[in-house]
């Protein structure tokens, strides 16, 4: 059961709020939604309860927080099976749920390469699997997805100007400093190279990640905006102490 404060959200708006986490990009001519973390801000992955039950939607990892705690953004966070479990590495509070995998057929996924993104206490890296697999850094939380958006200021080989394949994305960059990660999701149908081309030629990301197509939803309560739909995989999201909007909390 959604804890009420979040049932009341829905029903009368977002009253209570984070700091703004998300804006609005417009690139090249399509439509974009951008949330940014730095280091510093609590960023974790969500996908299941302590009694193995899956979250599946923004409403039950809110429920989940501690009093006091929401979510001022998140964001599905890589493929998944039918069952929803993760396709490949998962990692959350420092223990791995799921092993790393290559990539074989499964998907987008397979179009490799492939990669994590992965969350240490001092900085944020989008990796590519066979790099993160010669030199695995300490993740605190991470998620494989695939394939790569953009891989040492180079966009994936196989993307194309012109591809037909145009669907609602979302995904992560990360800045060459690792202290911020830039999450995106388009707000109307685009190609895997008009969304690459946005994380590296737009933002400036040497490094980014698709997370997923046609599923991809986001909750930015600075927005008023929470995306619903079937159960989803490992969530994203930047936990933040809530505040209260004194205009929103008066008689």
């Amino acid at each position: 059961m959604i804890r009420l404060w979040a049932a009341f959200l829905c029903v009368f708006g977002f009253a209570a709020k984070a700091n703004a986490a998300c804006e609005p990009v417009t690139y090249q001519g399509n439509d974009y939604t951008m949330c940014t973390a730095q280091i510093g801000d609590d960023v974790q992955l969500f996908h299941s309860n302590a009694e193995g039950r899956l979250y599946g939607n923004f409403g039950a990892v809110l429920d989940s927080l501690p009093d006091g705690q929401i979510l001022s953004f998140a964001m599905n966070a890589g493929m998944y099976h039918q069952d929803r479990r993760p396709v490949g590495l998962f990692i959350e509070d420092n223990t791995v749920v799921s092993e790393i995998v290559d990539g074989g057929g499964y998907g987008n996924f397979g179009l490799t390469p492939n990669g994590v993104f992965c969350i240490t206490p001092d900085r944020f890296a989008v990796i590519e699997t066979q790099a993160f697999r010669a030199d695995t850094p300490d993740c605190t939380y991470a998620t494989q997805s695939g394939p790569m958006l953009v891989i040492n200021n180079e966009l994936h080989p196989r993307f194309l100007v012109e591809s037909d394949s145009r669907y609602i994305r979302n995904g992560v960059g990360v800045s060459a400093d690792g202290q911020t990660a830039t999450f995106v999701i388009s707000e109307n149908t685009v190609n895997f190279h008009s969304f690459a081309s946005l994380f590296r030629d737009h933002l400036g990301l040497p490094n980014a990640l698709y997370f997923d197509g046609k599923v991809s939803r986001l909750y930015a309560p600075n927005l008023d905006r929470w995306d619903n739909g079937f159960p989803l995989g490992v969530i994203v999201g930047i936990v933040s102490p809530e505040t209260v909007d004194a205009a929103s909390s008066s008689d």
